[in-house]
């Protein structure tokens, strides 16, 4: 169990949701497990599915546990120590280890981000007969909009229920009217097979459902909430009391299961339909989702376009402020959602040089759904130190004081950190063999 420490006493308005522990379950669990989920997860998914079919829906049970772990210390990490992950990295380690895993994250966000914005063309292209690179430029300009004129409620209100769209994925699921025996054999009787098309494709799995940014958003999303309390210093955000760490460990376990559920749904919708009709290879987001249509039925073929338009529209911004986060706080600088503009130029320039850094990468002429893959597999190669340093830090009294893991949590998160190595390694190996 985690030691006790309290949060010391100041005397500041409380300014939290007042729609009860749900509505804020929701505005900040929900909203990373969806997150989680963007268009590079559903295309990782659905590749996954449509090339091994039922084989790969064990990773979904597998890798929950995991994913509750590194967005818990995560969360924890920001609340406790009242940083984001980066401002603690640089406080406690020498620049030659912090710029070259901000280096990492930044770019991992960046690639990320453009694979999204390419996801989201696709998609809407199926459903509006609209050139994709229009369509690109007018999405990211439209969420740039909204991370620079809007509010931090405004965007945390939006991406609540923009997180909504997902369930798209479990409607799909269920038009696909898998065989029940065979699903239930695949989910908890795990087959591996050791060749590097099979290992990439769990390394990629690994790498979005552990995706990096999602360390540095829900740090600072933690953060970003104690601000909103009204505790603008960091003297006055440190520290946890029980109750407000077992909130955030019930948020994030709300997060994560929904975050898997769409994992699990993703993986047995293209499973079920397009390995079983032949379709082994997935070459767009557009063709997954029409691929459905005469499998599971004409709404599977929009309820699947929707899904990626939607949380793409919620990923991006997270990936693009994520970026942020990295680089101000690899440097030194402040930089938070609830700053003007005009207060934090650098914050919100990042944010605007990434995003369109994202929308020139779309226009290099690579495949979108392939891209999504690989951006999966490069951060599964960023995860391993990231979550070495993060097991680290909250395991240092220096950082959380008495609130260092407990046993439950050090056994899976080093679990967690061993899996994501030896995932990686193996991966490599093949590559060679």
């Amino acid at each position: 169990m985690d030691q006790p420490r309290p949060k010391p006493e100041i005397d500041v308005p409380d300014q939290r949701p007042k729609g009860g522990s749900l509505l804020h379950a929701l505005s900040t669990g929900v909203i990373t497990g969806a997150a989680d989920d963007d268009p590079s997860a559903i295309g990782t998914y659905a590749s996954a599915g449509a090339k091994f079919g039922l084989l790969f829906l064990w990773i979904a049970p597998v890798v929950l546990p995991m994913m509750v772990v590194v967005v818990y210390v995560s969360a924890k990490l920001g609340q406790v120590y009242g940083k984001g992950l980066f401002a603690a990295v640089r406080d406690r380690y020498p620049r030659g280890i912090l710029y070259p895993v901000v280096l990492g994250a930044f770019t991992g966000n960046v690639i990320e981000a453009a694979a999204n914005l390419g996801g989201i063309g696709a998609a809407l292209n199926l459903l509006v007969p609209v050139p994709i690179p229009i369509i690109v430029v007018a999405a990211a300009a439209a969420i740039l909009g909204f991370q620079i004129f809007g509010s931090y409620a405004l965007l945390r209100d939006i991406f609540r229920w923009l997180a909504l769209a997902l369930f798209a994925y479990v409607a799909a699921a269920i038009l696909a009217k898998p065989d029940p025996v065979a699903v239930l054999r695949s989910t908890f009787v795990p087959q591996v097979r050791f060749d590097a098309e099979f290992l990439s494709m769990i390394v990629a799995c690994i790498g979005t459902s552990l995706s990096a940014y999602i360390y540095t958003w829900q740090s600072n999303q933690e953060v970003e909430e104690e601000i909103a309390q009204g505790r603008h210093t960091v003297r006055q955000r440190k520290g946890a009391t029980d109750a407000e760490l077992r909130k955030t460990r019930r948020d994030v376990v709300i997060g994560m299961l929904f975050s898997n559920l769409i994992l699990y749904a993703i993986l047995l919708s293209t499973g079920a339909t397009l390995h079983q009709a032949g379709q082994t290879e997935i070459e767009s987001a557009a063709q997954a989702a029409a691929a459905l249509e005469p499998l599971a039925g004409p709404g599977a073929k929009y309820l699947f376009a929707l899904g990626i338009v939607g949380v793409g529209f919620l990923a991006v911004p997270v990936m693009t402020t994520g970026a942020a986060y990295d680089l101000v706080q690899g440097i030194g600088r402040d930089g938070s959602l609830h700053a003007r503009p005009r207060e934090a130029k650098l914050f919100y320039g990042t944010i605007a040089a990434v995003t369109v850094a994202a929308v020139g990468l779309n226009f290099l002429g690579f495949n979108p759904m392939r891209a999504l893959v690989w951006s999966g597999i490069v951060q599964g190669f960023s995860v391993p130190p990231l979550l070495l340093l993060l097991m680290l830090m909250t395991n240092d009294p220096a950082v959380m004081g008495g609130r260092i893991n407990g046993w439950l949590t050090n056994l899976l998160g080093w679990a967690t950190t061993a899996v994501t190595f030896l995932a990686t390694v193996c991966l490599v190996v093949t590559w060679f063999w």
